[in-house]
């Protein structure tokens, strides 16, 4: 079983306050213009997407320069709903694996399209980031648009140790299910600090 992650994108797709808006046009059209065309205007931090370490830090390197194995790997879900933070808890120390990706179920994303939904999210706490740190994890997932607040400092503090970061995900509740799963989360192959991507889970059971 495949399941589909990734929020989609669409004319006036819900932005993180400040950023630009996004602008899905069709500009031909079959009839009068004998082919079919759209144009897409959105930056790298709308809907479902990747954050690369030029996003918050002094890293000259850009997301797409990184292997394509960095965004490719065993997943492992937590729900952590009924938490108003994401602490650590010593039964992740079992639970998550190393060089694992980690997807972290809040809960949150039922709120997409509102306007709590970039001003009410759960944070991640240091301890937390420690631990996945400690596991190499490649990449945590959220259905959520950051994983802290002003001055984001769990942003850095993943970066500055090769935790790539991927924000606004969907249908993570699907997952809980899963006993075994891979994760394919693949930006654009575009010279900038983070991208939007695909994200899908593929069950390995």
């Amino acid at each position: 079983m495949t399941i589909d992650l990734t929020r989609l994108i669409h004319d006036g797709l819900p932005v993180f306050p400040g950023d630009q808006e996004t602008a899905l046009v069709q500009t031909r059209h079959l009839k009068s213009d004998s082919y079919a065309n759209h144009q897409l205007s959105i930056n790298m931090h709308a809907g479902t997407h990747i954050d690369g370490p030029m996003h918050l830090t002094d890293s000259d390197r850009y997301l797409c320069e990184f292997p394509l194995d960095r965004f490719i790997g065993t997943g492992c879900i937590l729900d952590v709903s009924q938490e108003a933070s994401v602490e650590y808890k010593s039964m992740y120390e079992e639970k998550i694996g190393i060089g694992q990706i980690v997807v972290l179920h809040t809960d949150h994303g039922r709120l997409w399209g509102q306007p709590e939904y970039f001003t009410d999210y759960p944070v991640l706490t240091q301890a937390f980031a420690e631990l996945l740190v400690r596991k190499q994890t490649k990449m945590v997932c959220l259905d959520m648009p950051s994983p802290d607040k002003y001055p984001f400092d769990i942003h850095k503090y993943l970066f500055g140790h090769g935790v790539f970061i991927a924000e606004n995900l969907f249908n993570t509740d699907r997952l809980l299910s899963f006993t075994a799963f891979e994760i394919i989360a693949l930006p654009l192959l575009i010279r900038a600090d983070s991208s939007p991507a695909r994200i899908i889970a593929r069950s390995t059971e």
